[in-house]
């Protein structure tokens, strides 16, 4: 067989169909369950409307600086999160490879969420809520209904009661173990759903981005359908302005509190998907001319706006339950799951046609996390295959690659659904998937990029591919703002860093905490390793090689501009040169 026919046989990487489809694909990936469980819970823990202040502070310094940097270098260099930094600066591909390795971690934890939406999606037809009474099998002594039960009494008595809504999520959805060393037995409907979602997942990017750009089209609108009826219902609900109102008084003496900004910190650089390469894939896909300058700061303003809306959805109904159960809102306000499966859940089991809103809640749920763990599938796979494209780009080894990467992380997150499950859970979320990783990340990304390969060749880069000359605040932000802001925060985590416990009083045993720092540390530790590793395997003198590993590969050393410039330059000479 020719050479030539065998280069048929490779396929084409791609682009998106169409605009829309890359806008989509993108607010899919960054507006995801934080939004909803984490953005409201932060900003009423942390002032309420003054935590808009740190927010907005690191939006600007390092939010939108890093989403156009990661979006731009993927646009340019047509490349996934690994190979482009063997275009850019091979010295610090490593990050790349942290960055596939993080996504790897959420991608295995991140569809355990979607697992258990699901099945409280299948409970919510349910002639009655389960999670509304005390009359279940799952249900003990202590349990207390407030739809039936005298407010004053659960309230005045509530030391040695539990809600409803608790006991079903820990005692039938969890059936929770006493400790992370009684893993105990799989819960088999919890495994059934995952199962349905891996396979949903799995059929979603099959085929790549001609399959993502067209399924992103629901996933990523429909929820805003869900949440805008969500948000109608909770603000006529009795009690909505009170939470309202909780949910957004300024507490100004808060923002001298250094927590506050890191909260603001980690919040944006988990919502903005920054440092993992999702960015980069995103937008590898894109025509060259595409104004990414312009779509970053529309999916920015969309991200940052969800986020803002979604607290008013949600305290909205946290108000009213607060109103219904005669608590101060501060006693029904949770983050994370607790806020999903416990708070939320039992609110809804309070109003009238319970069934209608917890369908809708859930099913918000469900695709909001459902884009963005495809998306995060999609953006290992691709950068997997652009590493080896002459071999994965063949007629089905796409296919058969992606099964693999889904059996992989199915076997390995088993463990994850057994009744000691949560724990594990817990520790991969706070651990592998943390912000001081990011962070990390997020530093070297800056420095590589703004000092190494230059802040004004990537100012440059931005005007030839969208004819747009960008703020130049935005060479200051990667040059001086954003690395140093970045980098005070990372030593501030580590400094007060809280070893993790589960609801405030299980401590796990200590080989877990140094399972989870080998965890921490298996995605820090790959950029200065790669990096010693390419310096002690070279050739020449180590400044020989240092000075090639920073250099940019020969097509991306110079912009389009100034290769036609130069093409042109050179072909004027050699015009004159023949006639002379």
């Amino acid at each position: 067989m020719s050479n030539k026919q065998k280069s048929v046989e490779v396929e084409e990487r791609g682009h998106w169909g169409s605009k829309v489809e890359f806008l989509l694909a993108v607010a899919g990936n960054v507006v995801g369950l934080g939004n909803v469980w984490r953005f409201p819970y932060l900003c009423y823990k942390n002032g309420g409307g003054a935590f808009l202040v740190p927010y907005l502070v690191f939006v600007v310094t390092c939010g939108l600086p890093l989403f156009l940097l990661e979006t731009t270098i993927g646009q340019y260099t047509q490349q996934g999160g690994i190979t482009c930094w063997r275009k850019l600066c091979p010295l610090v591909e490593g990050i790349g490879y942290a960055g596939q390795l993080i996504l790897f971690y959420s991608c295995m934890t991140y569809i355990i969420i979607l697992s258990w939406a699901l099945l409280y999606l299948v409970f919510s037809f349910s002639s009655q809520l389960p999670w509304a009474s005390c009359d279940n099998y799952w249900n003990t002594d202590n349990c207390i209904d407030f739809s039936t039960q005298n407010k004053t009494f659960e309230w005045t008595n509530q030391t040695n009661t539990t809600f409803a809504a608790t006991e079903f999520w820990e005692r039938r959805v969890l059936a929770i173990s006493s400790g992370i060393e009684e893993i105990g037995s799989i819960r088999w409907d919890i495994l059934l759903c995952l199962i349905v979602m891996w396979i949903t997942c799995y059929f979603c990017i099959w085929k790549g981005v001609k399959s993502t750009g067209k399924v992103v089209y629901f996933t990523a609108t429909f929820p805003y359908v869900m949440l805008v009826i969500l948000l109608i219902r909770g603000l006529t609900l009795p009690g909505a302005l009170d939470g309202v109102l909780f949910y957004l008084l300024p507490e100004p003496s808060r923002l001298t509190d250094p927590q506050v900004w890191m909260d603001a910190g980690a919040q944006i650089l988990f919502s903005y998907s920054v440092g993992v390469g999702s960015l980069t894939v995103l937008g590898s896909y894109n025509t060259y001319n595409n104004n990414c300058y312009k779509d970053c700061l529309w999916l920015c303003l969309l991200n940052s706006g969800t986020s803002v809306v979604a607290g008013f959805a949600v305290f909205s109904v946290l108000g009213f339950m607060a109103h219904e159960q005669g608590v101060p809102i501060a006693e029904v306000a949770e983050s994370g799951p607790g806020l999903a499966f416990i708070a939320y859940p039992q609110a809804v089991a309070m109003m009238p046609l319970p069934q209608l809103w917890s369908i809708c809640f859930f099913v918000m749920l469900i695709l909001l996390g459902l884009d963005t763990q495809f998306v995060a599938m999609e953006v290992v796979m691709t950068s997997i295959i652009d590493m080896f494209p002459t071999v994965m780009r063949r007629p089905g080894r796409r296919e058969c690659f992606l099964l693999l990467f889904c059996l992989i992380c199915f076997f390995c997150q088993l463990v994850m659904i057994t009744e000691g499950g949560m724990y594990v859970f817990q520790m991969f979320d706070y651990y592998a998937c943390n912000g001081a990783c990011i962070l990390f990340l997020c530093v070297f990304e800056t420095v590589a990029l703004g000092w190494i390969f230059g802040a004004e060749r990537l100012y440059g880069i931005i005007k030839d591919m969208t004819g747009v000359n960008a703020n130049p605040f935005f060479k200051i932000c990667w040059l001086y703002f954003t690395p140093l802001v970045l980098l005070g925060s990372f030593i501030y985590s580590l400094v007060e860093y809280q070893p993790l416990t589960f609801n405030r009083w299980y401590v796990y045993p200590a080989w877990a905490y140094v399972l989870g720092w080998v965890m921490t540390f298996s995605s820090i530790l790959l950029v200065p390793g790669w990096a010693l590793y390419k310096l002690g395997t070279g050739t020449g003198s180590f400044k020989q090689r240092f000075h090639h590993l920073c250099q940019p590969a020969p097509e991306c050393s110079l912009t389009k501009i100034e290769e036609a410039e130069l093409q042109h330059i050179t072909e004027e000479d050699l015009h004159w040169l023949n006639s002379s």
